[in-house]
């Protein structure tokens, strides 16, 4: 994936390149001695209060999806240093942001349909209850008549 390219998640939600800032940060994961030499983990910065691509819905699910990867200025940070390449932790990190704004554009759950208990479940949980409550009412003490 290239840098110019716009990352298309819905039909009305879009990610511009031009949001996405990526910072190279040194790595603490596997590389030997390379580790301490080369930049390969990378920061990406995506700044989702402000983007255009983002619808307002969207906007704000994605920023409490994040929870504490976000800023209080709404800028979404995700580093990604699990791989040995630049290139491999760059593709991860906007993986990861892909699957972070869609799961924010995903449309809400539709209601709950309320059911009512049918006359028969009533019925034999109302039996059932007074056969518990014979059973206790027998278990008290007895009369010696």
């Amino acid at each position: 994936m290239s840098a110019d390219d716009k990352i298309i998640i819905a039909s009305d939600v879009v990610i511009h390149p031009d949001d996405l800032e990526e910072n190279f940060i040194r790595s603490s994961g596997p590389g030997g001695q390379n580790v301490n030499k080369v930049a390969t983990a990378v920061q990406l910065r995506f700044d989702a209060a402000n983007a255009p691509g983002l619808p307002e819905r969207v906007r704000e699910r994605t920023i409490k999806f994040a929870g504490q990867k976000a800023t209080k200025e709404g800028v979404i940070v995700i580093e990604a240093g699990r791989y040995r390449t630049q290139e491999q932790n760059r593709a991860d990190a906007r993986a990861r942001l892909v699957a972070l704004v869609a799961k924010a554009a995903e449309p809400p759950p539709p209601p709950r349909k309320k059911t009512r208990p049918t006359k028969g479940s009533v019925e034999r949980r109302l039996k059932s209850k007074a056969g518990r409550s014979t059973v206790k009412k027998l278990r008290g003490r007895v009369d010696g008549d």
